[in-house]
């Protein structure tokens, strides 16, 4: 039987469900109407669609690195409750979110059908967020670290020249250390020419009027302002970050005596971090 653009719009009215899944239950069941409405409520995606306007803060960040440490991905899956959010299938299917970002490079319907299906067995309103994918070509290794509460996640570019070095276990362990470094600090880049220059442009302006407020003359306020900028290099640029075990040593410190450990030239090229919830407050500060 022909599925037609009216009876999906009859079956939507009914049930609050997506058009494409729908769609899918007219063809399921042959057009009838009344076996539709029942396939959707057996699948919870009616359920899922009358729960869609309550307020998601809650969930986990899904974290995945492939085995060779080339490709990962990241993936916030929100939920309404903390309870929930503990919750084992909740975890599950965060990791497999992750997953399928560190293989296709995105979330795809499967992975909304997936949310529905939980949100069917679990209750609560569900809902997709932020995705990251990583890859690394050439050598190197994604260094990683979630945070025991699943609400920080991070991943890391560790470069090096040979081969052989990112199997070695100083460098892995190396690589975990400052995707730790980084969920714990926060840095706004990994060195100082990589920082926004509007960031930059801005925090100097602070201190510029802090100065000029606090009377200092204006032939020393330009050198109060730039020291300033150098401190702040200090606490937003991973590099020059005190390392979280040690912090008579910087980062790029501890990636001097890794590599001479390893007998390689290590770096850092890039990194990722998402905590759970950190993108509605940057909205509310916008606002």
């Amino acid at each position: 039987m022909a599925i037609t653009a009216s009876m999906v719009k009859e079956l939507r009215e009914k049930t609050s469900a997506g058009m494409m899944d729908c769609k899918k239950a007219l063809e399921e069941c042959g057009g009838e109407m009344d076996k539709a409405v029942d396939w959707l409520r057996q699948k919870g995606l009616s359920k899922a669609a009358k729960k869609a306007g309550r307020a998601t803060s809650e969930g986990l960040v899904g974290c995945f690195v492939s085995a060779d440490g080339k490709t990962a991905g990241l993936a916030e899956l929100k939920c309404e409750t903390d309870f929930v959010s503990r919750n084992e299938k909740f975890v599950e299917l965060a990791g497999k979110l992750a997953e399928q970002v560190a293989t296709k490079g995105a979330l795809d319907e499967s992975a909304q059908t997936a949310i529905n299906d939980i949100i069917a067995t679990l209750g609560e309103n569900m809902g997709s967020g932020r995705t990251a994918q990583m890859n690394v070509a050439g050598e190197g290794f994604i260094g990683s670290y979630l945070h025991s509460n699943g609400k920080i996640a991070v991943l890391v570019e560790m470069t090096c020249e040979k081969a052989a070095t990112a199997a070695e276990a100083t460098f892995l362990e190396c690589a975990k250390n400052v995707a730790m470094q980084i969920a714990a600090s926060n840095p706004a880049a990994v060195s100082a020419d990589k920082v926004d220059p509007a960031l930059i442009a801005r925090e100097r302006e602070v201190y510029r009027q802090k100065a000029l407020e606090e009377g200092k003359p204006e032939n020393i306020v330009e050198k109060i302002a730039e020291g300033a900028v150098k401190k702040f290099f200090k606490e937003a640029c991973l590099l020059e970050q005190p390392y979280i075990r040690d912090d008579k040593t910087t980062v790029a410190e501890l990636l001097k005596q890794t590599s001479k450990a390893v007998v390689d030239n290590l770096g850092v090229a890039r990194f990722v971090r998402f905590q759970l919830g950190e993108d509605a407050a940057a909205e509310e500060a916008a606002e």
